[in-house]
């Protein structure tokens, strides 16, 4: 697979800067392509026994690592499944609960045969792990997959050394740090802007302060988009537990900050609520420390998956995006969500 003439037409199409260290990461997916798809005789013969099976791209808030691994997906032929790591984690521990359920071992191969049936390649974008079960168990859940000759690539901002970093019983993730070192070539791609804020972007959709004029503008952009919509409450079901959308609107719904994140909720209802969205709004967004880390954990999770499901936002804040500050152990996971907010409530919508 020779992807660089591919991409730069690609970027041409798109009007996106084309920059060599992106170039740089093209040639390697090219060649992680060819190590462990190319079906050649000769390649089979030759094929070095230690060629690795992840491709792990690491690096900075906005340098277009989404951007590049998004254009290598579509490019694959072969079977493949890109999915939010929450959600994938979901469905496993739905199938180990499901399995014991009915009295039946091997949960985890069963898991991992099934998943090897359906594809031979996975994506994971902004990898990351907060979630401590998920730590105990992913080092023997990806040694399976990659013993099973399943490819992954993932994106991550944290290094595969730093994942789950001060973590609770890190010790107990070491073992997959160590797998993941072993089956991935760890690429670091380096730029030093961040291309989803160094635009000339307009930030319509992020309102700020929480003041008479802002909340004019919010509501008056609501009644907008819900113009002709009938209003019902919607009822989600997870897990046999029921959440309530007060304010839904065929797709449309509105929460209050405290309404996502000042509650017991976790990535299982957010994937629901955003099963059931085109357009979201939140006000009162508050500024972040240490007396609200919890619920800014949360709002990190939910900013992941609806930037995944491709979600567009309309945000009432306290303060300006560029203000927003963070508590201290969620730094780096939130500059991610910052930089994704620009996107969000800048994109076009339908």
């Amino acid at each position: 697979m020779n992807l660089n003439n591919s991409f730069l037409k690609f970027c041409e199409e798109k009007e996106y800067e084309i920059n060599q260290n992106q170039i740089t990461i093209i040639e390697k997916l090219g060649k992680f392509y060819n190590q462990n798809f190319n079906k050649s005789f000769l390649k089979k013969i030759f094929k070095k026994k230690n060629n690795k099976l992840g491709f792990y791209l690491v690096g900075d808030v906005g340098v277009g690592k989404t951007m590049i691994l998004n254009f290598f997906y579509e490019t694959l032929k072969e079977k493949k499944l890109r999915q939010h790591f929450n959600e994938f984690m979901i469905k496993f521990h739905d199938f180990i609960h499901e399995n014991k359920k009915n009295g039946k071992d091997n949960g985890l191969e069963k898991f991992v045969k099934n998943l090897s049936n359906k594809t031979k390649i996975i994506y994971f974008d902004e990898f990351q792990v907060t979630n401590i079960v998920d730590a105990m168990i992913l080092g023997k859940l990806f040694e399976r997959i990659f013993e099973d000759n399943i490819k992954v690539i993932f994106s991550s901002n944290t290094n595969i050394k730093n994942l789950y970093k001060n973590g609770l019983q890190r010790d107990q993730f070491i073992p997959f740090i160590k797998i993941l070192e072993n089956y991935c070539s760890e690429i670091e791609l380096k730029i030093d802007e961040d291309y989803r804020t160094s635009k000339n972007i307009t930030l319509d959709r992020f309102l700020y302060p929480l003041d008479k004029s802002s909340n004019f503008k919010f509501n008056k952009f609501f009644r907008k988009v819900t113009k002709n919509k009938k209003k019902v409450t919607k009822v989600i079901e997870v897990k046999g537990r029921k959440l309530f959308i007060e304010n839904f609107y065929d797709r449309v719904v509105r929460f209050t900050f405290d309404e996502l994140f000042n509650r017991n909720l976790g990535s299982e209802d957010y994937i629901e609520i955003a099963k059931q969205s085109d357009l979201i709004f939140i006000e009162n967004l508050p500024n972040f420390n240490e007396n609200n880390s919890n619920q800014q954990q949360r709002f990190i999770t939910f900013i992941d998956i609806i930037y995944e499901k491709k979600i567009p936002l309309v945000i009432k804040s306290e303060v300006d995006i560029n203000s927003l500050s963070s508590a201290n152990s969620l730094k780096e996971p939130f500059k991610r969500t910052v930089s994704r907010l620009y996107e969000m409530t800048s994109q076009k919508l339908n």
